[in-house]
C-alpha cells in the first residue's frame, strides 16, 4: 500500500468543533473534499488537550487509527468543520 505524503500540501485549513466553535487544529489539508481523516503528521498546530477531545466542550470528535501505516484521526462525521 502507499504511505501519505509526509510533507503534504502547503494549504493549512483551521478545523473546529461543531457544537462549541472551538479551534482544534491548524491541518495541511490535500484536496477540495470533506474532512474524513486527519494525519497525525499533517497538523501543524494542535489547540487540544486531550487527543481527539475539544478543550472547550470535552466531547470527543475523532478515533485514533492507523491508516495506511501511518497514525491518524478518523473523523466523526458531523462533529467538526473547516475553514
Amino acid at each position: 500500500m502507499a504511505k501519505s505524503n509526509k510533507k503534504g500540501p502547503s494549504k493549512t485549513v483551521d478545523i473546529f468543533c461543531q457544537s462549541c466553535n472551538a479551534k482544534l487544529f491548524k491541518y495541511r489539508k490535500g484536496g477540495k473534499g470533506a474532512l474524513v481523516k486527519c494525519f497525525i503528521e499533517r497538523i501543524s498546530q494542535d489547540y487540544t488537550n486531550i487527543s481527539c477531545t475539544c478543550p472547550q466542550c470535552e466531547k470527543v470528535f475523532a478515533r485514533e487509527t492507523l491508516i495506511k501505516g501511518t497514525p491518524a484521526y478518523k473523523i466523526i462525521g458531523g462533529k467538526v468543520w473547516f475553514k
